[in-house]
Protein backbone atom coordinates (compact mmCIF):
# COMPACT_ATOMS: atom_id res chain seq x y z
CA UNK A 1 0.00 0.00 0.00
CA UNK A 2 2.73 2.47 0.96
CA UNK A 3 4.54 1.91 -2.35
CA UNK A 4 1.39 2.89 -4.21
CA UNK A 5 0.97 6.01 -2.12
CA UNK A 6 4.60 7.01 -2.59
CA UNK A 7 4.12 6.87 -6.37
CA UNK A 8 0.55 8.17 -6.52
CA UNK A 9 -0.23 11.06 -8.82
CA UNK A 10 3.20 11.23 -10.47
CA UNK A 11 3.36 12.42 -14.10
CA UNK A 12 5.55 9.37 -14.76
CA UNK A 13 6.27 6.17 -12.86
CA UNK A 14 9.96 6.36 -13.74
CA UNK A 15 12.55 8.72 -15.21
CA UNK A 16 11.89 10.17 -18.65
CA UNK A 17 10.70 13.19 -20.58
CA UNK A 18 9.06 13.90 -23.91
CA UNK A 19 12.21 15.53 -25.29
CA UNK A 20 14.16 12.29 -24.84
CA UNK A 21 11.31 10.21 -26.26
CA UNK A 22 11.40 12.48 -29.30
CA UNK A 23 15.17 12.31 -29.60
CA UNK A 24 15.12 8.51 -29.60
CA UNK A 25 12.23 8.40 -32.07
CA UNK A 26 14.11 10.74 -34.43
CA UNK A 27 16.96 8.21 -34.59
CA UNK A 28 14.75 5.62 -36.25
CA UNK A 29 15.12 4.93 -39.93
CA UNK A 30 12.28 4.61 -42.36
CA UNK A 31 9.00 3.47 -40.83
CA UNK A 32 5.64 2.96 -42.55
CA UNK A 33 3.51 6.12 -42.77
CA UNK A 34 1.28 4.75 -40.00
CA UNK A 35 3.48 2.36 -38.01
CA UNK A 36 2.15 -0.20 -35.59
CA UNK A 37 3.80 0.43 -32.21
CA UNK A 38 3.77 -1.60 -28.99
CA UNK A 39 4.72 0.19 -25.75
CA UNK A 40 5.59 -2.52 -23.20
CA UNK A 41 5.31 -1.56 -19.54
CA UNK A 42 3.66 1.70 -20.56
CA UNK A 43 2.58 2.76 -17.06
CA UNK A 44 0.31 5.83 -17.12
CA UNK A 45 1.46 6.41 -20.68
CA UNK A 46 2.96 9.86 -21.11
CA UNK A 47 5.43 8.48 -23.66
CA UNK A 48 2.65 6.43 -25.28
CA UNK A 49 0.74 9.60 -26.10
CA UNK A 50 3.94 11.25 -27.33
CA UNK A 51 4.61 8.33 -29.66
CA UNK A 52 1.11 8.58 -31.10
CA UNK A 53 1.61 12.30 -31.75
CA UNK A 54 4.97 11.82 -33.44
CA UNK A 55 4.26 8.68 -35.45
CA UNK A 56 0.77 9.15 -36.83
CA UNK A 57 0.32 5.42 -36.28
CA UNK A 58 -1.52 3.14 -33.88
CA UNK A 59 0.12 2.69 -30.49
CA UNK A 60 -0.78 -0.12 -28.10
CA UNK A 61 0.08 0.44 -24.46
CA UNK A 62 0.65 -2.79 -22.56
CA UNK A 63 0.80 -2.92 -18.78
CA UNK A 64 -0.17 -5.25 -15.95
CA UNK A 65 -1.85 -2.43 -13.99
CA UNK A 66 -5.48 -1.59 -14.87
CA UNK A 67 -5.22 1.73 -13.03
CA UNK A 68 -2.27 2.81 -15.20
CA UNK A 69 -4.13 1.79 -18.34
CA UNK A 70 -7.18 3.79 -17.21
CA UNK A 71 -4.93 6.81 -16.79
CA UNK A 72 -3.48 6.25 -20.26
CA UNK A 73 -6.97 6.08 -21.77
CA UNK A 74 -7.87 9.38 -20.09
CA UNK A 75 -4.69 11.01 -21.40
CA UNK A 76 -5.31 9.68 -24.89
CA UNK A 77 -8.87 11.00 -24.90
CA UNK A 78 -7.76 14.40 -23.63
CA UNK A 79 -5.20 14.59 -26.45
CA UNK A 80 -7.79 13.61 -29.06
CA UNK A 81 -5.94 10.36 -29.72
CA UNK A 82 -8.37 7.85 -28.25
CA UNK A 83 -8.91 6.14 -31.60
CA UNK A 84 -5.18 5.59 -32.20
CA UNK A 85 -4.13 4.46 -28.72
CA UNK A 86 -5.21 1.00 -27.60
CA UNK A 87 -4.46 -0.81 -24.36
CA UNK A 88 -3.70 -4.40 -23.38
CA UNK A 89 -3.73 -5.54 -19.76
CA UNK A 90 -1.03 -8.21 -19.66
CA UNK A 91 2.28 -9.14 -18.10
CA UNK A 92 5.45 -8.73 -20.12
CA UNK A 93 6.25 -12.29 -19.01
CA UNK A 94 3.25 -13.61 -20.96
CA UNK A 95 2.50 -11.29 -23.87
CA UNK A 96 0.59 -13.78 -25.99
CA UNK A 97 0.88 -11.62 -29.11
CA UNK A 98 1.32 -12.80 -32.71
CA UNK A 99 4.77 -12.72 -34.25
CA UNK A 100 5.79 -9.98 -36.70
CA UNK A 101 2.92 -7.72 -35.62
CA UNK A 102 4.78 -4.47 -34.94
CA UNK A 103 7.07 -2.04 -36.72
CA UNK A 104 8.35 -0.64 -33.43
CA UNK A 105 8.51 -1.88 -29.84
CA UNK A 106 9.06 0.77 -27.17
CA UNK A 107 9.82 0.36 -23.45
CA UNK A 108 10.87 3.23 -21.19
CA UNK A 109 12.28 2.21 -17.83
CA UNK A 110 10.50 -1.15 -17.73
CA UNK A 111 12.66 -3.77 -19.46
CA UNK A 112 14.59 -4.31 -16.22
CA UNK A 113 11.54 -6.18 -14.90
CA UNK A 114 12.09 -9.06 -17.30
CA UNK A 115 15.81 -8.41 -17.76
CA UNK A 116 17.52 -6.58 -20.62
CA UNK A 117 18.78 -9.64 -22.50
CA UNK A 118 15.61 -11.66 -21.99
CA UNK A 119 13.39 -8.78 -23.05
CA UNK A 120 15.35 -8.16 -26.23
CA UNK A 121 15.29 -11.85 -27.09
CA UNK A 122 11.63 -12.55 -26.30
CA UNK A 123 10.27 -9.39 -27.91
CA UNK A 124 12.31 -9.68 -31.12
CA UNK A 125 9.91 -12.16 -32.82
CA UNK A 126 7.09 -9.62 -32.44
CA UNK A 127 8.89 -7.22 -34.77
CA UNK A 128 8.44 -7.21 -38.51
CA UNK A 129 11.53 -7.54 -40.68
CA UNK A 130 13.78 -4.52 -40.13
CA UNK A 131 11.62 -3.29 -37.26
CA UNK A 132 12.97 -1.33 -34.32
CA UNK A 133 13.15 -1.75 -30.58
CA UNK A 134 13.78 1.22 -28.29
CA UNK A 135 14.32 0.71 -24.56
CA UNK A 136 15.62 2.95 -21.80
CA UNK A 137 17.50 0.96 -19.19
CA UNK A 138 19.54 1.62 -16.07
CA UNK A 139 23.24 1.47 -16.97
CA UNK A 140 26.68 2.39 -15.69
CA UNK A 141 27.93 5.53 -17.42
CA UNK A 142 31.64 5.23 -16.63
CA UNK A 143 34.11 2.47 -15.74
CA UNK A 144 35.09 3.34 -12.17
CA UNK A 145 32.01 3.31 -9.95
CA UNK A 146 32.24 4.62 -6.35
CA UNK A 147 31.19 2.36 -3.50
CA UNK A 148 27.75 3.89 -2.62
CA UNK A 149 26.11 3.42 -6.06
CA UNK A 150 27.86 0.09 -6.52
CA UNK A 151 26.43 -1.17 -3.22
CA UNK A 152 22.96 0.28 -3.84
CA UNK A 153 22.55 -1.17 -7.31
CA UNK A 154 24.26 -4.40 -6.35
CA UNK A 155 21.45 -4.86 -3.84
CA UNK A 156 18.56 -3.51 -5.91
CA UNK A 157 19.50 -4.51 -9.47
CA UNK A 158 22.59 -6.74 -9.62
CA UNK A 159 22.29 -7.11 -13.41
CA UNK A 160 23.19 -3.47 -14.04
CA UNK A 161 25.83 -3.26 -16.79
CA UNK A 162 27.72 -0.68 -18.80
CA UNK A 163 26.50 0.82 -22.06
CA UNK A 164 29.11 -1.18 -23.99
CA UNK A 165 28.01 -4.41 -22.33
CA UNK A 166 24.35 -3.76 -23.13
CA UNK A 167 25.14 -2.95 -26.75
CA UNK A 168 27.07 -6.21 -26.99
CA UNK A 169 24.06 -8.08 -25.60
CA UNK A 170 21.83 -6.49 -28.23
CA UNK A 171 24.19 -7.51 -31.03
CA UNK A 172 24.37 -11.07 -29.73
CA UNK A 173 20.58 -11.37 -29.62
CA UNK A 174 20.18 -10.15 -33.21
CA UNK A 175 19.96 -6.36 -33.35
CA UNK A 176 21.95 -3.58 -34.97
CA UNK A 177 22.63 -0.59 -32.71
CA UNK A 178 21.27 2.55 -34.38
CA UNK A 179 22.21 4.86 -31.51
CA UNK A 180 22.17 5.37 -27.77
CA UNK A 181 22.29 8.25 -25.29
CA UNK A 182 21.86 8.78 -21.53
CA UNK A 183 18.69 10.41 -20.25
CA UNK A 184 19.55 13.96 -19.12
CA UNK A 185 19.28 14.84 -15.43
CA UNK A 186 16.09 16.83 -15.96
CA UNK A 187 14.47 13.62 -17.18
CA UNK A 188 14.91 12.29 -13.66
CA UNK A 189 13.94 15.39 -11.71
CA UNK A 190 11.16 17.29 -13.49
CA UNK A 191 8.47 14.63 -13.76
CA UNK A 192 9.71 11.95 -11.37
CA UNK A 193 12.00 12.74 -8.44
CA UNK A 194 10.69 16.22 -7.53
CA UNK A 195 7.04 15.09 -7.52
CA UNK A 196 8.18 12.00 -5.61
CA UNK A 197 9.90 14.20 -3.01
CA UNK A 198 6.66 16.10 -2.47
CA UNK A 199 4.85 12.82 -1.81
CA UNK A 200 7.54 11.72 0.65
CA UNK A 201 7.25 14.91 2.68
CA UNK A 202 3.50 14.50 3.02
CA UNK A 203 3.63 10.77 3.78
CA UNK A 204 6.38 11.07 6.39
CA UNK A 205 4.00 13.10 8.52
CA UNK A 206 1.01 10.87 7.78
CA UNK A 207 2.90 7.70 8.77
CA UNK A 208 5.08 9.14 11.53
CA UNK A 209 4.12 6.23 13.86
CA UNK A 210 4.34 3.46 11.24
CA UNK A 211 7.83 1.95 11.20
CA UNK A 212 7.27 -0.12 8.05
CA UNK A 213 5.99 2.86 6.09
CA UNK A 214 8.79 5.09 7.35
CA UNK A 215 11.34 2.49 6.24
CA UNK A 216 9.90 2.50 2.71
CA UNK A 217 9.93 6.30 2.66
CA UNK A 218 13.55 6.33 3.85
CA UNK A 219 14.58 3.84 1.14
CA UNK A 220 13.02 6.01 -1.56
CA UNK A 221 14.75 9.06 -0.10
CA UNK A 222 18.06 7.17 -0.20
CA UNK A 223 17.56 6.46 -3.90
CA UNK A 224 16.91 10.12 -4.65
CA UNK A 225 19.91 11.35 -2.66
CA UNK A 226 22.14 8.76 -4.32
CA UNK A 227 21.24 10.08 -7.74
CA UNK A 228 21.77 13.64 -6.55
CA UNK A 229 25.34 12.73 -5.59
CA UNK A 230 26.26 10.22 -8.32
CA UNK A 231 24.27 11.04 -11.46
CA UNK A 232 27.53 11.09 -13.43
CA UNK A 233 28.04 7.38 -12.65
CA UNK A 234 24.75 5.80 -13.66
CA UNK A 235 21.46 6.61 -15.35
CA UNK A 236 18.88 5.47 -17.83
CA UNK A 237 20.26 5.03 -21.33
CA UNK A 238 18.10 4.94 -24.45
CA UNK A 239 19.09 2.06 -26.71
CA UNK A 240 17.78 2.41 -30.27
CA UNK A 241 18.05 -0.98 -31.98
CA UNK A 242 17.02 -2.50 -35.31
CA UNK A 243 16.11 -6.14 -35.82
CA UNK A 244 18.51 -7.92 -38.15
Amino acid sequence: MIFGEIHAGLPRQGPGNNQSTGRAYAMLGRLPPQPSILDIGCGPGMQTVELAKRSGGEVTGLDVSPSFLAELKARAAAAGLGERIKTIEASMFALGLPEESYDLIWSEGAIYIIGFAKGLEEWRPLLRSGGYLVASHISWLKPDIPVPPKVFWGKNYPAIASMAENLAIAETVGYRAVGHFPLPDEGWWDEYYRPLERNLGRLKEKYRDNREALAAIAQTREEIELFRDYSDCYGYVFYVLQKL
